[in-house]
C-alpha cells in the first residue's frame, strides 16, 4: 500500500502526520532491515501522511551511503546528518524539531526495539500526550539489566515520573510535548519528567525487545554512571523550579479598543 508523502517540502506541521525519528551512530548493517520494518508497519494507515527520519550521528562506518542507497527506495525517507558526533539526546532533538508530523515515534536503530510496536505507540496516543514502552522480555546481558533495573530505581527515587523503563527507546508524543523538554545531554532519559512537568499525560504500554544481532551497544556502567547520577540531581531541581507558561490572548470588541 502506497503511503502519502506529498506534503514532504512543504515547512509546517502536518495535522494528524506521523513522523518517526532514529537515531543511528555505526549502524549501517541494521538500517536496511530497520527502514524495511518502519514502513511496513506504517503501510497499512494509506490514508495518513507518514515520514522516517534517520539522524545519522557522524557516523564513522557505511551509514551514509546506506540511507543515500535506501532513500532511492523509500520516498518518506529523510535523511539527517549531525555536524559533529553529538550523542543520542542532540540526535533525537534534531530529528524531532525537523519533523513535520503532528505525531512522533522514537526508536533506537540496533534493531532490539520492534517497529510492528509503532501502531500500539500511535493507539495509545489517541488518549495521551506521551507514550512511554516498556520492555517486556528483555533480551540483553544480566550486566545491562541489572545496571537498568538499579537506574530506573535511582532515577524514580529521584524524579518520579511514574516510568518504569526510561531506557527504552520506543516512544511516542503528541507535538505539543516538544515545547517542554529542555535540551541537555541525556535528556533522552528525561523525556517523560519534562512532559509531566508540562502538565501533559504520560501512559505506558509494553513492547517488544529483541537481542542485538549487529554492531555494540554504545552504552555500559563506566560510560553513563557519573552522568546520569549527575543528571539525576539536575532535573530534580528543574522540576521543581520548572515554569509553565499558560496565557491566551483576549480578543476584544473593536468598540472596546483604546
Amino acid at each position: 500500500m502506497a503511503v502519502n508523502h506529498e506534503w514532504f517540502n512543504a515547512d509546517y506541521t502536518v495535522r494528524n502526520a506521523i513522523s518517526v525519528i532514529v537515531p543511528a551512530y555505526n549502524e549501517a548493517r541494521n538500517l536496511p532491515e530497520l527502514v524495511s520494518r518502519i514502513f511496513a508497519a506504517l503501510a497499512e494507515r494509506e490514508d495518513t501522511v507518514c515520514e522516517c527520519i534517520i539522524v545519522n550521528d557522524a557516523s564513522t562506518d557505511d551509514t551514509e551511503r546506506v540511507l543515500h542507497k535506501l532513500a532511492q527506495k523509500y520516498e518518506g525517507l529523510r535523511n539527517v546528518r549531525m555536524i559533529k558526533n553529538s550523542g543520542q539526546s542532540a540526535a533525537l532533538l534534531a530529528g524531532m524539531r525537523l519533523a513535520k508530523g503532528e505525531y512522533i515515534i522514537t526508536l533506537d536503530a540496533d534493531l532490539q526495539n520492534d517497529p510492528a510496536d509503532i501502531p500500539k505507540i500511535l493507539e495509545a496516543l489517541g488518549t495521551a500526550d506521551c507514550v512511554c514502552g516498556y520492555r517486556e522480555g528483555r533480551h540483553d546481558s544480566p550486566a545491562r539489566r541489572v545496571t537498568s533495573y538499579l537506574g530506573n530505581r535511582v532515577r524514580r527515587w529521584f524524579v518520579d515520573d511514574g516510568v518504569r523503563d526510561a531506557g527504552c527507546g520506543i516512544k511516542g508524543f503528541r507535538r505539543v510535548c516538544l515545547q517542554h523538554i529542555v535540551p541537555f545531554h541525556g535528556v533522552h532519559r528525561f523525556f517523560a519528567s519534562m512532559v509531566k512537568n508540562g502538565g501533559l499525560r504520560i501512559v505506558e504500554v509494553p513492547v517488544t525487545h529483541h537481542p542485538r544481532i549487529h554492531g555494540k551497544s554504545k552504552y555500559n556502567f563506566r560510560n553513563r554512571i557519573f552522568w546520569v547520577l549527575y543528571d539525576f540531581f539536575g532535573v530534580a531541581w528543574l522540576r521543581k523550579r520548572y515554569l509553565v507558561i499558560d496565557a491566551e490572548e483576549e480578543n476584544l470588541h473593536p468598540s472596546e479598543r483604546q
